[in-house]
């Protein structure tokens, strides 16, 4: 429990998926959970179960792609308790399917909730976090965000970004206290390949062209075994580590399995 024990910890997305589980495995390990998501319902519901669980949680309705209202959680959130020590930027979306279909609103909903509230949080937890002299940044991205993930282009454009950013925020951070970590995780067992928007695909036939994921609570303590070890990359499944070594090995080998991909979704695809 050592080091997540009394720590205050900001989670976005924190309703569902990996955010569920990372604020229920922190609250065990006695750290202070602030939960936040857009769904209120299933929000509060979230937080009254680990406070019945003995934990501690609090409840925040927000969307990420609000500055202001990031900048609110964050400022209230030092004010009330002295300190941010963590902050999860883990919210976001996607969109599946093929470029060539998607609608500018589309592009513009992942960008902004996936980017767009990753850089919310971390401009205002950031220069907190510099000024304490102490603090860790994570940040979600994905096995979208290390490989050429044809299907879902406009959630891999977001989460290439989020790579980018974490990898140089962490080389600023390293010198004044700040750490800064990114979470690329495969295949997980997670309530957004139902939520998500498909667009020209058969969701069910996709589905089951898809390889089996693993629980969000078994990524969830990769995740923060990742976090305590302070990695500046945390790949979650055995896949997901083989594909991205696969990538740096040969990324030509790489671009043509994503091909064979395409080619097998294609089979799942919904013309007019």
């Amino acid at each position: 429990m050592g080091i997540f024990a009394d720590k205050i910890a900001i989670i976005t997305g924190g309703a569902s998926g990996i955010g569920r589980a990372l604020g229920e495995e922190l609250s065990r390990r006695r750290a202070l959970v602030i939960l936040v998501d857009v769904n209120t319902k299933l929000l509060e519901e979230v937080a009254d179960s680990i406070t019945k669980a003995g934990g501690r949680a609090k409840a925040v309705t927000l969307d990420v792609s609000d500055f202001a209202a990031v900048k609110k959680l964050v400022d209230d959130t030092v004010a009330q308790y002295g300190r941010l020590d963590y902050i999860f930027n883990n919210a976001g979306i996607g969109v599946g399917g093929e470029a060539r279909d998607y609608s500018y609103d589309d592009w513009r909903k992942v960008i902004n909730v996936n980017l767009y509230g990753t850089v919310n949080g971390v401009a205002e937890a950031y220069p907190i976090m510099v000024k304490q002299g102490f603090g860790h940044i994570i940040n979600t991205a994905s096995l979208a965000g290390l490989t050429p993930s044809a299907g879902e282009v406009s959630y891999a454009a977001s989460k290439y970004a989020i790579v980018g950013l974490s990898n140089a925020l962490r080389v600023e951070g390293a010198g004044l206290g700040v750490k800064v970590s990114v979470v690329c995780p495969g295949f997980i067992k997670t309530p957004i390949f139902y939520t998500s928007k498909f667009v020209k695909l058969d969701r069910e036939k996709l589905l089951e062209l898809m390889p089996k994921g693993i629980a969000p609570e078994k990524c969830a303590r990769v995740i923060l075994r990742g976090v305590g070890n302070n990695k500046a990359t945390i790949v979650v499944t055995p896949l997901a580590k083989f594909l991205w070594l696969l990538q740096r090995i040969s990324p030509g080998l790489m671009l043509w399995i994503w091909r064979q991909v395409i080619k097998k979704m294609r089979e799942a695809r919904i013309e007019d």
